[in-house]
C-alpha cells in the first residue's frame, strides 16, 4: 500500500531524491565509492557543496546581493545561540517575536548574551495566532521572528518593515512560497522539512551585518569563519548535504519556488476547506494565520478518536498525530507531499463523517 507521509520532520522527500541518493550510497559518481565514505575534501564532494550553496542563493533570488549560503551542523536549535553570539553587541539588545515553542527557545538562548525584548507574544492564547500590532525598537541590534510554527499551525503571511537587521527562522517553510528574501539579513533552517534529511542546517546571511558585536566569538560558532572556510571549517554532514542538493535540483526542475507555491496553495485549500465544511472537525489556528505547511485540527468529539485513527491508518496515512505538547492532529504538507495524498486524507475525513451519520 502506498504510504502518505504527513510527518512534521524528518519528513517526506521526493521519490526521485530517494532513488538517486540510494544509488549514491552504493556508488557515488561512478567512483566505486559510497557517498558515505568519500572524503569531504574530494573533488566530487567539493563540487556538491559548491553547487548546493549556489543553488540556494539562486532559488531565493539572492545571487550577487551580498549573501552567503552555509551548510552547518546543530539544527535550528544551535542557531538560537549563534544568532545572538554573532549579532548582539556587547551590552546590546535584541527584539524577538514570540509565536510558538521554537521562537520561545530562541528567546531563551538570546538572554545569555544581553537584553532580549519580546515585542509581542501569542502565548496567552496558546499561540493560536500571529501578533499583528507591535513596535520594533530602532536601537535593537536585530529583530528575530519565526516564519512558520509547526506545532501550532500558524504562519506569518507578511513581515514587518524595520531598519534594523531582520533574522528569520524558516525551518519549516523555506522554499515553499515566494517572498522578497532581500528583506531578511539572515535566514536559518534545519534541513529536515523542505530540503533534506536531518543532520544539516542552512544559514543564509548577508555578510555585511557580521563583525560588529565587539565579541570574541569561538571559531566553531563564528559565521565569518564558516564563510571563509566555505562551509568546510570542520567535516560537514556529507550525506545530508548531498540529499539537500538533490532536493534543490528537483525544486529547480519543477519550476522553482513559484511553481511549488501553487501546488502548496492547492493542498492547503483542499484540506482547510474540508476542515471547515466537516462538522466533525475544527481547526485550531486563526484563519488568517493558518499555515500552508502544517494544518492543525481537532475532532469535535474526542470519543470518536479511535474510530478516526483506525480509518486514516488503514488508508496508508502516516504521521498525522499532533505534537505531543498539544495533541489533536497535524497534517504537514511539505513541498514533496503530493496533492494526491491530501485528497486521500480528505476522503477519509468524508468517509468518517458518513460513518458517524449512519
Amino acid at each position: 500500500m502506498k504510504k502518505h507521509n504527513y510527518s512534521a520532520g524528518p519528513c517526506i522527500l521526493p521519490q526521485e531524491v530517494f532513488e538517486k541518493s540510494a544509488q549514491a550510497i552504493l556508488d557515488f559518481n561512478q567512483s566505486g565509492l559510497s557517498i558515505l565514505e568519500i572524503s569531504h575534501r574530494s573533488k566530487d564532494f567539493v563540487a556538491v557543496m559548491e553547487e548546493a550553496r549556489a543553488l540556494v542563493l539562486e532559488l531565493l533570488g539572492l545571487e550577487g546581493k551580498g549573501y552567503q549560503a552555509l551548510f552547518l551542523h546543530g539544527g535550528a536549535s544551535l542557531e538560537f545561540l549563534m544568532v545572538p553570539y554573532n549579532l548582539m553587541k556587547v551590552n546590546g539588545k535584541a527584539a524577538y517575536l514570540d509565536t510558538g515553542t521554537w521562537a520561545s527557545g530562541a528567546i531563551k538562548e538570546a538572554k545569555h548574551f544581553g537584553e532580549t525584548l519580546v515585542v509581542a507574544s501569542s502565548k496567552s492564547e496558546n499561540y493560536n495566532h500571529i501578533p499583528k500590532e507591535y513596535t520594533i525598537p530602532s536601537d535593537a541590534d536585530y529583530f528575530h521572528c519565526t516564519s512558520n510554527n509547526t506545532i501550532f499551525g500558524t504562519q506569518m503571511k507578511s513581515f514587518p518593515t524595520t531598519k534594523i537587521p531582520m533574522i528569520c527562522d524558516m525551518s519549516s517553510d523555506i522554499f515553499s512560497r515566494v517572498l522578497d528574501f532581500t528583506q531578511f539579513d539572515l535566514i536559518y533552517a534545519g534541513a529536515q522539512k523542505n530540503m533534506g534529511p536531518a543532520g544539516a542546517t542552512l544559514v543564509v546571511v548577508k555578510e555585511d551585518i557580521l563583525g560588529k558585536t565587539g565579541r570574541d566569538i569561538p571559531n566553531m560558532l563564528n559565521y565569518q569563519q564558516h564563510i571563509d572556510k566555505e562551509s568546510m571549517y570542520n567535516t560537514p554532514p556529507v550525506f545530508p548535504i548531498y540529499v539537500s542538493l538533490l532536493t534543490l535540483q528537483w525544486l529547480k526542475n519543477l519550476g522553482g519556488i513559484a511553481a511549488i507555491e501553487k501546488i502548496n496553495n492547492q493542498k492547503a485549500t483542499l484540506l482547510y476547506s474540508e476542515i471547515d465544511r466537516n462538522p466533525y472537525f475544527k481547526g485550531t489556528a486563526a484563519v488568517e494565520d493558518r499555515s500552508n505547511m502544517n494544518a492543525t485540527f481537532l475532532l469535535v468529539d474526542e470519543t470518536h478518536k479511535d474510530v478516526f485513527d483506525a480509518m486514516w491508518k488503514e488508508a496508508g496515512i502516516s504521521g498525522l498525530n499532533g505534537h505531543r505538547s498539544v495533541g489533536g492532529y497535524r497534517a504537514s504538507m511539505y513541498n514533496a507531499l503530493p496533492l494526491e495524498s491530501v485528497q486521500v486524507l480528505v476522503d477519509v475525513m468524508q468517509a468518517f463523517e458518513q460513518k458517524m451519520n449512519s
